[in-house]
């Protein structure tokens, strides 16, 4: 070790050493070894080997000792980095390098294997990065810790106990925004305002009343910028607005209900037309079935009556003629006929 020193300690006995030394004897070929693992700047020493016998005096310290000169890989960048703004990381070391590198972030390897890492400075490249020179990945550099920094994004606001207030009541305004570093300036806004009605995360009205309705939005700002949030409405729930409510109720059900009488009527009066087409139709199916009735109903009387008359015809008469014979008085008869002229008669016996 360094100086002259008349005991020599050995390094096992050092804490920054503990663990971390090995020695390698070799008796055949008379050497020995040193080994120092974990290497860091802090190790920049001269070390010296010492032979120790059994003899008392057979003590030999090899002077001058080595040097050791420790040449460490940083990482040389910003700490922190402004959002969408290039940057670059570079692997740095005093020794002369000309293999290639290996980038970590988080631990975890990365694609990359020039000396220099570019950023485009995205809010996922906030993290730890460390380099180390290709097959000694196990040799890494110091971390140095990458923060991305950016203007509020995702503002909102959120009311307590909701958008709809009892006249009367107290009503709280919330403003929240995503930002690094986190705002801490906020101011209130109403609609149709040009002034600010409040500042601060939380923004309170006591005694709400009608005067208070509007729509109110907040502006985060941090060193980097600012954004505005959408406006939400929040009104009185009083008692004429109850009244509104309930008028708006009723006449909704009106409206409803004559849209329902509108609807029932239109059905009973498709119905009933419906109905008078389908008794037209039977009375025309009736009417033409009638006089087709008739038509064969005469047809049947024109025959009948033909057949009736055949057979009410009469008959021609058959005249008979008879011949009567008196007897006793054909004196009688004769002499009168002198007299008069006697008229035959004729008769007929049917």
């Amino acid at each position: 070790m360094d100086g002259d020193l008349k005991e020599f300690i050995n390094l096992t006995e050092y804490p920054e050493y503990k663990d971390r030394v090995e020695y390698i004897e070799n008796r055949q070929s008379k050497a020995a070894t040193l080994r120092l693992h974990n290497v860091t700047e802090n190790d920049e020493h001269e070390y010296c080997f010492r032979l120790i016998t059994n003899n008392d005096k057979g003590k030999w310290t090899g002077k001058p000792g080595i040097q050791l000169s420790v040449s460490a890989l940083q990482v040389k960048a910003p700490q922190l980095v402004l959002e969408k703004k290039a940057v670059n990381l570079t692997c740095e070391t005093t020794c002369h390098l000309t293999g290639k590198f290996i980038w970590y972030k988080n631990g975890k390897a990365l694609n990359i294997q020039n000396k220099t890492l570019h950023l485009q400075s995205e809010v996922s490249d906030s993290g730890s990065y460390s380099c180390a020179v290709r097959r000694h990945g196990h040799l890494p550099s110091p971390a140095v810790n990458i923060t991305v920094m950016y203007p509020p994004k995702s503002v909102s606001v959120s009311v307590s106990p909701s958008a709809e207030v009892v006249e009367g009541d107290s009503v709280t305004l919330s403003c929240s925004s995503d930002a690094n570093p986190p705002a801490l300036n906020f101011s209130w806004f109403k609609e149709n305002q040009t002034s600010a009605v409040g500042s601060g995360q939380s923004f309170s009205i006591s005694s709400f009343n009608s005067s208070h309705s509007g729509r109110y939005y907040c502006e985060a700002r941090n060193q980097y910028g600012s954004q505005r949030s959408s406006s939400v409405s929040v009104t009185v729930n009083g008692v004429w607005n109850i009244f509104y409510i309930i008028a708006v109720c009723i006449t909704a059900a009106v409206l409803a209900g004559f849209g329902l009488l509108f609807l029932v009527i239109i059905v009973v009066h498709k119905r009933n037309k419906r109905r008078n087409n389908d008794s037209k139709d039977n009375e025309q199916k009736t009417s033409s079935g009638g006089k087709a009735s008739e038509s064969r109903d005469d047809e049947n009387a024109s025959v009948q009556d033909g057949r009736d008359t055949d057979t009410k015809k009469p008959k021609q008469e058959e005249i008979e003629y008879a011949s009567i014979t008196f007897h006793h008085l054909a004196s009688k008869v004769k002499s009168a006929a002198s007299q008069d002229d006697l008229s035959v008669i004729y008769s007929s016996i049917n």
